[in-house]
């Protein structure tokens, strides 16, 4: 029997990614759906042909597994509600926009043992996983520096609005490249500095984020998270890794991938990128962890690992860029 799984919230567009991964399955099937603006429901329900449930308990009643994509904010609400009948589930990222909603995840899934795994797809990456394997291998020697970036278009909407996404640039932006870097160095940060501004569109939130992250094992890195690229931008961003060791570098572009058509004609200029279903792997990865096939990572762990780095960033900026210290 196919496992059904229920969307807990769709507000974030990566939710449309995830369903589209599960309609090609026979394991498993996207079965209904939750969300509390109406004409969201209504149009991702007709997309997928799922069952449109009237409220979060209705949607646990119908499903076997759950895919959380709310706004930032509802996060711990439906990790909560979800850890209340021990349902498998998937977390959209930032896991948590601030210290009291880390906590309660954290409380929520210790007592109840559920399963809760953190959306970072980027962990899923070839590309990614062919730098981690080379510098495991010693190809650079010892690691020094990496200098990353996760740039992209301002995405507007509620994650401009603070009360729904606890944040802009940084908390969007900061948490997929210090996933990778825990994950590549196999320690958080212990001391985070970081700078925010108001530069690209000069409102209220952050739009432009840079931080500077130092290890244990000496290593420090750079990471520009900022909202910089403008909506006519041929893709909606970027993740790169330029990774310095004392025997070489190895520079990754994670989607750097694509096509360019210019046309004389209307003078037009078209790019369409290629390579792997991200997306697709993360939910292939998920559904093995719900099976007992796989661990369930990135876990809840790694998740409130990669919301702290974010979380120490606006300490950071708020007192000026000074060294902030990350307790671990």
């Amino acid at each position: 029997m196919a496992l059904r799984i229920g969307f807990l919230g769709v507000a974030h567009m990566h939710a449309w990614g995830y369903a589209h991964g599960l309609k090609s399955r026979t394991d498993a099937q996207a079965v209904a759906v939750y969300e509390a603006d109406p004409a969201m429901a209504e149009r991702f329900a007709n997309d997928f042909g799922v069952e449109r449930c009237a409220s979060p308990e209705a949607l646990l009643d119908a499903a076997d597994a759950l895919i959380v994509c709310s706004e930032n904010m509802l996060h711990a609400e439906y990790v909560e509600l979800a850890a209340s009948r021990r349902k498998p589930t998937l977390c959209e990222k930032p896991l948590a926009p601030n210290a009291e909603h880390a906590r309660r995840i954290a409380t929520a899934v210790e007592a109840s043992g559920m399963l809760l795994m953190t959306a970072f797809p980027c962990r899923f990456s070839p590309a990614y996983r062919k730098l981690k394997e080379r510098v495991a291998n010693g190809d650079i020697g010892k690691l020094r520096a990496v200098c990353a970036t996760n740039r992209g278009s301002c995405p507007g909407g509620w994650f401009v609005q603070v009360e729904h996404s606890g944040g802009g640039a940084m908390i969007d932006h900061v948490v997929h490249v210090a996933d990778l870097l825990h994950d590549l160095l196999g320690e958080e940060p212990v001391r985070v500095q970081a700078q925010t501004g108001h530069n690209m569109y000069g409102e209220t939130w952050e739009d432009t984020a840079m931080l500077t992250l130092e290890y244990p094992c000496g290593v420090f890195a750079t990471l520009d998270s900022s909202w910089s690229r403008p909506k006519s931008y041929k893709t909606w961003g970027d993740v790169t890794m330029n990774v310095v060791g004392e025997a070489g570098v190895i520079e990754m572009d994670m989607f750097g991938w694509g096509a360019d058509l210019y046309r004389n004609a209307d003078m037009r200029h078209t790019h369409a990128g290629y390579g792997s279903n991200l997306d697709a792997l993360l939910v292939d990865g998920f559904l093995a962890a719900v099976r007992g096939d796989g661990p369930a990572v990135p876990s809840v762990g790694d998740g409130l690992a990669a919301a702290r780095v974010a979380l120490a960033g606006y300490a950071s900026a708020a007192q000026g860029g000074a060294p902030v210290a990350l307790a671990i």
